[in-house]
């Protein structure tokens, strides 16, 4: 357990990573929020529009790791962790609703709808190749 541990910690101290962070972290925090204040456009109807089952339980689970993970890599505890939940989401979000913009208008529409998608997936390998960085909690607890 101690090894599985040290390598989710794992993070060197390059101060600047706290940029990526904030950018990845608040935008997943922001994102998970608004697919419960707003379900019918961003949570269960949209996942609903797009023909997944379980719409209302997929809404509510994504918002919830959204939530949960934007908020780990803000403070970065399990940075590494946290972004993997967040690739994971991304991969899913460019597969289901970004291939088939792809397949229906091309491929300069969907390089541009996909921009968000594709910086925060960029985003989140970063924080998971690099760990939290020098202002995170995964620092702390590595030092210990």
């Amino acid at each position: 357990m101690n090894e599985w541990k040290s390598q989710i910690l794992k993070t060197d101290g390059d101060k600047y990573v706290i940029l990526v962070r904030m950018a990845v972290g608040l935008v997943f925090l922001s994102e998970g929020i608004q697919k419960f204040l707003f379900p019918i456009t961003r949570g269960a109807g949209r996942f609903e529009a797009i023909g997944l089952p379980n719409a209302e339980f997929l809404g509510s689970m994504i918002g919830g790791l959204e939530i949960l993970a934007g908020l780990m890599i803000i403070i970065g505890l399990g940075t590494r962790l946290a972004s993997l939940i967040i690739i994971s989401i991304m991969l899913s979000a460019l597969t289901l609703t970004k291939v088939p913009i792809l397949m229906e208008k091309g491929l300069w529409v969907a390089l541009h709808d996909s921009r968000t998608d594709y910086s925060m997936l960029m985003g989140s390998l970063f924080l998971f190749f690099k760990g939290g960085g020098n202002y995170s909690l995964d620092r702390k607890f590595q030092k210990t």
